[in-house]
């Protein structure tokens, strides 16, 4: 069984920090495995669930580049891809950042996945549910404790 530490999404940094993972994480979609890897970077922002950010390498899935982008005031431009695996099709499901901030570098070449888009989604042996609300894409797991942002009304804090 994984344990992982408690954590308070509220005690986490701002500006947020990049952090290596040392559980497996896991991705199905359409019953096929999306990802797999040990080699996951999060980002821990205050009020968020972590972030998680897999290799490009260990993502097994189609990544289809879509149009539209968005900006993070950390991170930078990102850009959007509809994640194809098994019989499924989950539109703009992933985002990377080709070219970070410098404080984000590590994040090049990682992309990130909507964890409410995917079939099963786990770190280590937890499953994984969606950072609540449809603009935020972070993974929340048993351990956390706090509020974390995304339900309606909080978006904005």
């Amino acid at each position: 069984m994984t344990e992982m530490p408690r954590e308070n999404v509220q005690s986490y940094p701002r500006p947020p920090a990049v952090e290596s993972v040392p559980q497996r994480i896991t991705v199905q979609l359409g019953g096929s495995l999306v990802a797999d890897t040990t080699r996951a970077l999060r980002v821990l922002e205050t009020h968020h669930a972590p972030t998680y950010y897999l290799p490009v390498e260990d993502v097994r899935a189609t990544l289809r580049p879509v149009q539209g982008s968005s900006f993070c005031e950390w991170k930078g431009a990102a850009r959007y891809f509809d994640v194809a695996s098994g019989s499924a099709t989950a539109p703009r499901a992933a985002w990377a950042y080709d070219s970070p901030s410098d404080r984000f570098a590590a994040l090049a070449g990682h992309i990130a996945l909507y964890a409410g888009l995917m079939d099963d989604v786990r770190v280590g042996d937890l499953r994984v549910i969606p950072q609540p609300g449809d603009f935020y894409g972070g993974w929340v797991t048993p351990n956390l404790d706090g509020q974390i942002k995304g339900a309606p009304g909080t978006r904005h804090w």
